[in-house]
């Protein structure tokens, strides 16, 4: 598998067999798009535009003037940075699970995450914030949001940042909290 296992770190080991294979699976087919010009840069952008929440924030933005309710806006921002808080500073914790690479696959580098890797914060916030934006959009434009966020979350495992166990543990986790904030 991609992780080295390390039984001496709580959490840091991998998650079983059927998930280490799930993994390799997963990462060995977009070892066949890795490379791809066209490719290369939706992922690579996704994966930029989902750092801080940079592309959530501004869909909120949008949102928010478009309906003229920027209390919309405020309470949005703040949902955000807490479920950020509660992943990165809380979930994270527990598990210190090591990143695949540091900085992405070699052409597709981001910025060197400085959390544990399970679950994704990207996916989880991606997740999270696409339940928000729907309820306030619809449509093809609910659509949109969803398409971006699957996007950014994906991102994560094609640039390498990620597993795709850990993707998926992101999308649960923002969508639980979702439902504990709704």
């Amino acid at each position: 598998g991609l992780l080295v296992s390390d039984e001496t770190v709580p959490g840091q080991h991998h998650l079983g067999p059927v998930v280490e294979r799930f993994d390799d699976v997963v990462d060995e087919a977009f070892e066949r798009g890795r490379g791809h010009p066209a490719l290369d840069r939706v992922f690579t952008t996704a994966s930029h535009l989902g750092e801080y929440s940079a592309i959530w924030h501004a869909m909120n933005l949008a949102l928010g003037l478009r309906h003229r309710r920027l209390d919309r806006i405020v309470v949005f921002a703040v949902l955000i940075g807490l479920e950020s808080l509660v992943v990165n500073q809380g979930i994270k914790r527990i598990f210190k699970r090591s990143r695949p690479t540091t900085t992405g696959e070699s052409g597709l580098e981001g910025r060197q995450p400085l959390t544990s890797s399970f679950p994704s914060g990207l996916a989880s916030s991606a997740t999270f914030a696409a339940s928000l934006l729907t309820r306030r959009a619809s449509g093809s434009l609910g659509a949109l949001i969803w398409l971006a966020a699957g996007t950014v979350a994906t991102s994560r495992a094609y640039v390498r940042i990620h597993l795709a166990s850990e993707v998926v543990a992101g999308l649960a986790t923002g969508r639980a909290l979702f439902l504990l904030t709704r």
